[in-house]
């Protein structure tokens, strides 16, 4: 459980980045990418390429990987006037449902209208209001929403990866997707396993380091913004997970032999911190509304790698509750320094 300290303010968590560091592309190679690595306990910081991970893991740890698929979530309408609307799903379509959606511009939709999408193929738009705020849902009419996605929907950048006009393109399809995704619903990439490619998967099999999977669908609300300046006052959005029987028995029997439950990425860490009971992880779905930040006592895992998260962001705050925020930041303040690539489609960071 976290613990509530009214000293935890928004101001701790801030960092100076200089735009000409925030990643516009990946590297040429998934696994080309830097590796900041953090001892914890040592606190030392070294600089690695990350092919140089498998060196850092033993036989007798655990690999985590969140296997969720970015859909394309996102998708460019017309109204019947001829302007322009984007329309940015907020899950994965479920035929026969309503589909929850942020409207852009959405303040003179009018309820039920259309909008044409593709020759011949229009979307009804309904609004609502939702704690005083617009809530917009929407349907296919011609065609069923989730196949609108598949054949007119765009990678969902996050806004800091600036494109042309024409939107993302076909490299940003296939790099803005781990190698091991297979799950359809997630908004966002786990951005940590962006790095992972099968040479370094196969290294990592080779050195005795099992690979266990979950899923958890990457939604908006992990990139919500903090708006209170004590930060405990946030509240996350929940987040649909799934906890495989395969890998909860892993988890065991990794953790009763002694080695380490290696995190891929924050999703990873709130899933199996999520799943934690006394009798350890919890096989099943559930959903994550954990807010980690300084003060959380960590019951599963033991080790993380992770990407460089924007300031003041949730994600940055559970790494410094994973390493401590005094010496995360002194790392992040060194990664600008080396001119390490920040954000998505950045560097990494191993803490053990």
């Amino acid at each position: 459980m976290t613990n509530k300290n009214s000293s935890l303010t928004l101001e701790l968590f801030d960092y100076h980045l200089p735009p000409s560091l925030i990643a516009q592309r990946p590297a040429d190679l998934r696994s080309a990418s830097k590796l900041l690595r953090l001892d914890r306990k040592g606190r030392s910081i070294e600089h690695h390429n990350f092919s140089r991970l498998p060196d850092f893991l033993r036989e007798g740890d655990l690999l985590v990987l969140n296997d969720t698929k970015v859909f394309p979530a996102r998708l460019m309408a017309r109204r019947d006037t001829g302007g322009a609307v984007e329309i940015f799903l907020l899950k994965f379509p479920v035929e026969g449902e309503e589909t929850p959606c942020l409207v852009r511009p959405g303040r003179n939709i009018r309820d039920e209208e259309r909008l044409l999408l593709g020759k011949g193929t229009t979307l009804i738009i309904r609004r609502g209001k939702d704690r005083f705020k617009d809530r917009f849902t929407v349907t296919g009419e011609d065609i069923g929403l989730g196949e609108a996605v598949w054949k007119f929907g765009q990678v969902p950048l996050p806004p800091y990866i600036r494109r042309e006009a024409d939107g993302p393109d076909d490299a940003d399809s296939e790099r803005y997707q781990t190698v091991y995704a297979s799950e359809p619903g997630a908004v966002a990439a786990p951005t940590a396993g962006l790095h992972f490619d099968e040479d370094v998967l196969g290294l990592i099999r080779e050195k005795g380091v099992p690979i266990g999977k979950i899923t958890l669908h990457v939604g908006p609300g992990t990139f919500q913004p903090v708006r209170s300046r004590d930060i405990t006052e946030h509240r996350m959005d929940g987040e649909y997970y799934t906890v495989p029987s395969d890998t909860a028995k892993l988890i065991e029997d990794v953790k009763k032999g002694g080695g380490r439950v290696v995190a891929v990425g924050t999703t990873v860490v709130r899933t199996l911190e999520s799943a934690f009971c006394t009798q350890g992880v919890r096989a099943g779905e559930g959903t994550s509304e954990l807010f980690i930040y300084p003060g959380y006592r960590f019951s599963v895992v033991d080790a993380l790698v992770t990407n460089f998260h924007l300031p003041g962001s949730t994600l940055l705050m559970l790494v410094c509750a994973f390493a401590g925020t005094d010496f995360v930041m002194q790392a992040y303040r060194e990664a600008v320094k080396q001119n390490y690539r920040f954000y998505s489609y950045g560097d990494a960071m191993f803490i053990e």
